[in-house]
């Protein structure tokens, strides 16, 4: 079953690199914001899942309220002058990393490597 969210993710990713669209410069920090959000999703995803404790509306509600929020905050910094994205990329950066940490140690746990 984690295979499928992988597989997702990779077929979005091929998608996304072999299509002819193409971000407009003033967009790109939002896109920036809204792709790490999407990642700290399927990997909190990912790591719920390892933990017996996934729970699909919470998945989403935190994917939904968490993209508006980042790409608000790198709205409002936009408007002020200020680079406030870089404080959703800071603390996205880093809760997926930590997500990853933990998903690849339950990996290891399970399959004693």
């Amino acid at each position: 079953m984690l295979l499928l969210p992988l597989c997702g993710l990779a077929l979005g990713l091929v998608i996304g690199v072999l299509s002819p669209v193409t971000i407009p410069p003033d967009y790109t920090k939002y896109c920036s914001v809204a792709l790490l959000v999407a990642l700290d999703a399927i990997m909190g995803g990912i790591r719920a899942y390892q933990e017996d404790h996934f729970d699909n509306s919470i998945f989403l509600s935190g994917f939904v309220v968490n993209m508006l929020a980042a790409v608000g905050l790198a709205y409002i910094g936009d408007r002020v002058g200020v680079d406030l994205y870089l404080a959703a990329v800071v603390a996205f950066g880093t809760r997926i990393f930590q997500n990853i940490s933990i998903i690849r140690r339950h990996w290891l746990e399970k399959h004693k490597i």
